[in-house]
């Protein structure tokens, strides 16, 4: 027998069995518990403070929601499905701890103000903590930078190389992005700080309420100006899905780097065992576990943004049903962010090793220096455009000859431009090359000692 749900006596019979289980939120909206106990208690107070509930009967239902704050952290609290919602749940189980007075807590309030209450809560929460993560994972790319401002890489455009780098100009770039992320999460953060709780099912209440104290003691920045709005906002959400979208595509590229610098063919790091597996039946394979997930999963974050995006988009004002499907988008949103922002910052601190020797042979192998030979003309006054035309020519037949921009004699340098001399050779040398970069910003190894200053203080300021 299904037990008849709190609607108005206007429904005479119970749900249909499979119309329970398909309506019901309980399952995955337990989550919001403690914030929903939370919001719950701010709105006894007010209750009370605006007279409509005596100041007993606020500090009966606060003791009763406390009570069962602690009877879940216990275990002793876990409703079933025929509770259909976590706010059912509550406030089913407070009128059984203190009575009749427990009936009077949705007093100037709908399920509407109080999920969009609750969710902006856990979300709040969840922002400062991925923000924190962010930190921790740029703190871990800043101490690789300090450690390798001269270990050279081989830097690509196109996955060609194309010009040697400083390893730390490389990592710091991962840094800035981070950087990003975390300011974007903080201004998300003040959009998604708004209360909403006095906004009623859509028009507010005939109540004398005070929306800006409940608010006040929840540490909300603001309270929604309009009370359809505020039921049925969900543009944080969408925000904060598309932040930590963002998020996934920097941890993803990195993700990739790691795959590929960890392979045979690149052998730029080589993988711990901490932090990498095993084949189960080639047992010559290290596998980089970590960031192939990674990569894998900024998939599933990015169909949360888009499911979130297409349940919005044609949703008449103000609250639907429609709504219930924010939650689990929002919770595996959050879960998958902090769990790769974690595992990527262990594998940067334990589960990579940079092999600094066969990177420095990876910048000396190729024709990354072209550009300097070109430059090196242009700066004895030769026309770029035709220095650059001359040294495409050089690489042209060295390749066909088997030889490196390096290895080609005083002679051949002549025969190409007479302008060239002997300190060509150390004009192309790959740490002169990375030396000669010193424009702001620039792989120059002065401009590297600067940008990880500037980086400190951007962790330090955060």
């Amino acid at each position: 027998m299904i037990q008849k749900k709190t609607w108005s006596d206007r429904f005479e019979g119970s749900l249909h069995p499979a119309i329970v289980q398909f309506n019901a939120s309980i399952t995955f909206d337990i989550e919001l518990i403690e914030y929903d106990l939370t919001g719950s208690i701010a709105h006894a107070k007010m209750l009370a403070k605006t007279g409509i509930i005596s100041d007993a009967e606020a500090e009966e239902l606060v003791k009763g929601l406390e009570t069962i704050r602690q009877e879940y952290r216990d275990g002793n609290f876990t409703p079933g499905i025929d509770q259909e919602d976590v706010h059912f749940a509550v406030e089913r189980r407070l009128t059984e701890l203190v009575g009749d007075v427990g009936k009077k807590l949705h007093t100037a309030r709908s399920r509407n103000d109080q999920v969009g209450t609750d969710i902006r809560l856990y979300l709040r929460e969840q922002i400062q903590q991925i923000r924190q993560q962010i930190k921790e994972f740029q703190q871990v790319l800043l101490t690789h930078a300090q450690e390798n401002v001269e270990t050279l890489i081989p830097g690509y455009t196109h996955l060609q190389r194309a010009q040697p780098i400083s390893l730390a100009h490389h990592l710091l770039a991962y840094f800035q992005m981070a950087q990003r992320d975390w300011e974007r999460l903080g201004e998300i953060y003040n959009r998604t700080n708004v209360s909403p709780l006095g906004c009623g099912a859509l028009a507010g209440t005939t109540f004398p309420i005070d929306r800006h104290y409940s608010a006040e003691l929840l540490g909300f920045g603001d309270v929604y100006g309009n009370s359809l709005d505020g039921v049925s906002d969900r543009d944080f959400a969408i925000e904060f899905l598309n932040a930590a979208s963002l998020i996934m595509v920097h941890l993803s590229r990195l993700s990739e780097e790691m795959i590929l610098w960890a392979s045979q063919e690149f052998g730029f790091i080589s993988l711990t065992d901490s932090c990498a597996t095993g084949s189960s039946i080639m047992p010559q394979k290290k596998n980089p576990d970590v960031p192939e997930l990674v990569r894998g999963k900024a998939g599933r974050v990015f169909g949360h943004l888009q499911g979130l995006l297409v349940l919005m988009k044609g949703l008449p004002l103000a609250y639907n049903k429609d709504l219930q499907e924010d939650k689990e988008a929002i919770f595996d949103g959050v879960k998958t962010v902090k769990g790769c922002l974690e595992a990527m910052t262990v594998l940067l601190g334990e589960g990579i090793k940079f092999r600094k020797e066969r990177l420095s042979e990876a910048v000396a192998e190729d024709f990354s220096n072209a550009t300097d030979v070109a430059d090196y003309l242009a700066a004895k006054g030769v026309p770029f455009r035709e220095a650059y035309n001359l040294v495409g020519k050089v690489v042209k037949t060295s390749l066909a000859a088997g030889k490196l921009l390096k290895d080609l004699t005083m002679e051949e340098w002549l025969e190409l431009h007479p302008k060239f001399e002997a300190d060509i050779y150390d004009a192309i040398a790959p740490k002169q090359v990375v030396t000669a970069r010193n424009s702001y910003g620039g792989t120059g190894f002065e401009q590297i000692k600067q940008a990880i200053e500037r980086a400190k203080k951007q962790l330090e300021l955060s």
